[in-house]
């Protein structure tokens, strides 16, 4: 029931009714495109319940898909049209670099795309409209190390308070329009799974979609340190160990992406500080390196109570849900690769620092460091097939070590988007520096259990 009180009648009427009669997308100038562009603007963006959305897979019916699409189909061209007219804003100079106008049209056709698609009656009709959500989402999928070209090539256009807001409410956006749009190609693949057979008793209701309630954290650090190692040895000819310690088999609810992607940007970081700090020690061996130590912190059970005495003339109090307080799990990764010198940590989490090579290092589709950051499509879902699939290494296996040092340090983003991805749901990520040894992250994240009041 709630999902239906959130549902609104769509605008697209009246640019759809002829819909036979001409393409679906306008052109970008045109007259339609503008008044389109328009209607949208006026919608502000809806706060989306993540558990609303999970709601629509509880269970996944063929009902709960038409839901979850009419809602996805409202909701989407509000949050994109605000992309539109963000990049509409930039000055004139920087919205004509090739990278910036590149996302811009992606933008914008998505927009259009999404605005005119018809409306989702059956099943038949949430196919086609799934198949173009994921297309969208594969089209997406470098537009973070697109857009990150630009800005670099723009920047002494814009300060950098600017760039910084603009890329904060960008990644934000962008991180929300995912989760949105996963979510739906998530359920409507498993609606098409059962076609006629029970869901899978090893599938909970909780692990359809983007959202898993059964995350282990020490498996994805050994999955994300395998990886980075993997880069670390090819790129620098050695790579420490790993140690991991702590309540290591511990569970909690959390999208399992945004867990990878802030674990190996934090890894890499770790990885190539300890060789490279090590290396100017003069150490002749690099294959005694010290560890880097991953401590898994257990969040505190939901399912806990405490007792409520704030009334004076109560003798027994009344017994609550410690679930009514949002619960976190805390990683600290801690490496022996040096510090941060005190020159450079008040920029660490700014966008655009970094201590490798610039562009000049990276070739124009390769993304560096950034092709791990189309979190999204298959990575997301599990979709594809083979070791990495599942995952979000699935998406950038392809890529492999081929641009060297560009993969493990380059365009200096990884901090800044690391830290985003854990404040997105009210975590937290801080770097503590013991400069001359080594640094400490300290990431604290928010439990995503049924009870969890967090909005897209």
């Amino acid at each position: 029931m709630l999902a239906r009180r959130l549902l609104e009648p769509r605008i697209y009427s009246k640019y759809v009714n002829n819909y036979a009669s001409y393409n679906r997308v306008p052109e970008p100038n045109s007259e339609r495109m503008s008044a389109l562009l328009s209607e949208y603007e006026k919608l502000p963006p809806r706060p989306t319940p993540l558990k609303t959305l999970r709601g629509f897979a509880n269970p996944p019916t063929p009902e709960s898909v038409l839901q979850s699409a009419s809602y996805v189909l409202t909701e989407l061209p509000r949050r994109l049209v605000q992309r539109v007219r963000a990049l509409d804003g930039l000055p004139f100079i920087v919205g004509m670099n090739p990278f910036i106008m590149r996302t811009h049209k992606l933008y914008h056709s998505s927009f259009e795309r999404l605005a005119t698609f018809p409306e989702v009656k059956t099943l038949e009709d949430n196919d086609e409209f799934s198949r173009e959500l994921e297309s969208l989402v594969e089209m997406h999928s470098n537009d973070i190390p697109t857009i990150a070209k630009g800005f670099q090539e723009c920047s002494k256009y814009l300060n950098h308070d600017r760039i910084s807001s603009f890329l904060d409410l960008s990644i934000r956006g962008r991180i929300a329009v995912r989760l949105i749009a996963e979510q739906h190609i998530a359920l409507s693949r498993a609606v098409r799974e059962q076609s006629g057979k029970r869901l899978d008793k090893k599938q909970s209701v909780g692990e359809v979609g983007v959202a898993s309630a059964n995350c282990v954290p020490a498996d994805m650090v050994r999955m994300c340190a395998a990886f980075v190692s993997e880069l670390c040895e090819a790129t620098l000819g050695a790579t420490p160990p790993l140690v991991i310690d702590g309540v290591v088999d511990t569970k909690f609810a959390y999208v399992p992406v945004h867990i990878e992607y802030i674990l190996t940007e934090i890894l890499k970081n770790s990885y190539r500080a300890t060789v490279e700090h090590h290396q100017k020690l003069g150490k002749r061996s690099l294959h005694n390196l010290p560890p880097v130590t991953v401590t898994i912190a257990p969040p505190t059970s939901s399912s806990n109570t405490i007792i409520d005495n704030e009334d004076p003339a109560s003798t027994s109090g009344q017994t609550k849900k410690f679930g009514s307080h949002p619960s976190y799990l805390s990683i600290r990764v801690r490496d022996e690769g040096g510090g941060v010198p005190p020159t450079n940590l008040s920029r660490i989490f700014s966008y655009a620092f970094t201590t490798a090579g610039r562009l000049a290092q990276i070739g124009e589709d390769e993304g560096g460091p950034y092709a791990a950051q189309h979190i999204g499509g298959a990575a997301a879902l599990g979709g594809g097939s083979g070791a990495g699939a599942g995952n979000v290494f699935g998406e950038i296996a392809g890529r492999g070590l081929q641009t060297g040092m560009g993969t493990i340090a380059g365009l200096g983003y990884g901090l800044p988007m690391a830290q985003l991805y854990a404040k997105y749901f009210g975590g937290s990520l801080q770097l503590i520096s013991l400069y001359g040894h080594g640094a400490d992250v300290f990431i604290k994240l928010r439990c995503l259990d049924e009870d969890a009041d967090v909005v897209i």
